[in-house]
């Protein structure tokens, strides 16, 4: 059984896509590090939160991101007024809207993109397990 679920990516600008993401999703600073083994990263969370996400970069032999249009990290949020201000947070902290791959996470949500190609879906409607 595992306790936690750490989402990490490689990014292009390190300090950018940590702006983006703590001001467009509400995330704090969790941890950081540099030159640990040659890479620098930034950790993003919240103390609610039994997951965050890292980003990582490698001065020395760099990463492309290369995420798919269906590569997603999707938020539920079922209150419609905390919902409308995180979109309003997230286009507010520079991330672009776009029309998503998969049509159904336009229908109760709006797909947003990062600097680097990563894909955020705030999703009004609860979570749900089947």
């Amino acid at each position: 059984m595992f306790t936690h679920l750490r989402i990490a990516r490689p990014v292009t600008h390190l300090e950018r896509s940590f702006m983006m993401y703590s001001r467009g999703l509400q995330l704090h600073k969790q941890g950081e590090f540099t030159d640990h083994q040659g890479f620098n990263g930034i950790m993003l969370g919240r103390e609610d939160l039994t997951w965050h996400l890292e980003f990582t970069q490698c001065p020395s032999h760099p990463v492309a991101p290369t995420p798919t249009p269906d590569d997603l990290l999707v938020l539920y949020f079922p209150l419609r007024e905390a919902w409308e201000a995180a979109t309003a947070n997230m286009v507010n902290s520079g991330f672009r809207t776009v029309s998503a791959f998969n049509p159904y996470w336009d229908v109760k949500g709006i797909t947003f993109i990062d600097d680097d190609g990563y894909r955020v879906v705030l999703h009004n409607t609860a979570w749900q397990t089947r």
